[in-house]
């Protein structure tokens, strides 16, 4: 007791605490003190575009696991392909002459055959789908300006846009641990000490920057692909663009001669490669 009241917040040890009125304090002193962020609810037609392209990342998960059954099955019988990339035309022609005697297995590689090209026409279809959405939606404009970055094509400059959303709400540096990209650490007094990536935050659009940033190692080349897109954007955005191009090769060149591991010089690539997005995604039209 003090002063003749109970003391406040203070249960006894082992005592259940109902906390609803001391969470709604903590956030009424927060909220005064202008240290709340502000939640962004997304719109119908974002999660809705949200839905379409997560449906197209699980079909792909999902054609993968098809043609490596497929592939493993035609290896324990003694079928390996040697003439180049699998599954092109020559692929097909090849699994075309394949024949098998017992009837178990020749059903098997013929339903196997089925499932894999089933769901290669169904990620066909998707990617038609979501490309009339890049050309004709709120999130157009975005689309074609990440479009400009090597190694962002209209299926990830797509993805990125719905995943984040409003990108108003962040800054250069800080979009990187919204995606989980920045190390986790783990310091104690004047002691440092980081560890992996944190990988909070949107797995999607983290693993499609992760796959872009390995786009970037290659020599820096205007093709045509890439020139196509820059007609289609403004002249700010095909500078930037070409700045952060740039920026990233050489960063890549860096890396190669301190002998950097792979896996973290991509990390590193691709966190900044989310700040380069935020720059073109909130630049004026």
């Amino acid at each position: 007791m003090r002063g003749g009241r109970a003391v406040e917040d203070q249960p006894a040890p082992g005592d259940r605490v109902k906390t609803d009125a001391r969470d709604a304090r903590l956030l009424a002193r927060l909220l005064r003190v202008d240290d709340l962020c502000g939640v962004v609810v997304p719109t119908i037609e974002q999660e809705s575009a949200r839905d379409l392209v997560r449906l197209r990342f699980d079909n792909r998960s999902d054609l993968m696991s098809a043609r490596h059954r497929l592939g493993k099955l035609l290896l324990r019988h003694g079928h390996v392909y040697c003439g180049g990339r699998a599954w092109t035309g020559a692929h097909e022609q090849w699994m075309n002459q394949i024949r098998f005697t017992h009837p178990g297995t020749r059903i098997a590689f013929a339903e196997s055959r089925e499932l894999a090209g089933h769901l290669q026409a169904r990620r066909d279809r998707l990617d038609a789908q979501i490309g009339v959405l890049a050309a004709d939606s709120s999130f157009t404009p975005v689309v074609t300006r990440l479009c400009c970055l090597r190694g962002v094509a209209t299926l990830t400059g797509f993805a990125l846009a719905v995943e984040v959303g409003d990108w108003t709400r962040f800054t250069g540096s800080s979009i990187g641990s919204f995606l989980g990209l920045t190390p986790s650490e783990h310091s104690s007094g004047g002691t440092r000490r980081q560890g992996g990536i944190t990988k909070a935050g949107n797995t999607h659009a983290r693993r499609l920057l992760v796959e872009s940033a390995w786009l970037h190692k290659p020599r820096y080349v205007v093709g045509k692909v890439l020139q196509e897109r820059w007609n289609v954007a403004s002249p700010a955005a095909r500078e930037r663009a070409d700045l952060a191009n740039r920026r990233l090769h050489h960063r890549w060149i860096r890396f190669d001669a301190r002998a950097k591991k792979h896996t973290v010089a991509t990390t590193a690539i691709a966190r900044e490669l989310a700040g380069w997005c935020w720059s073109l995604a909130v630049l004026p039209e």
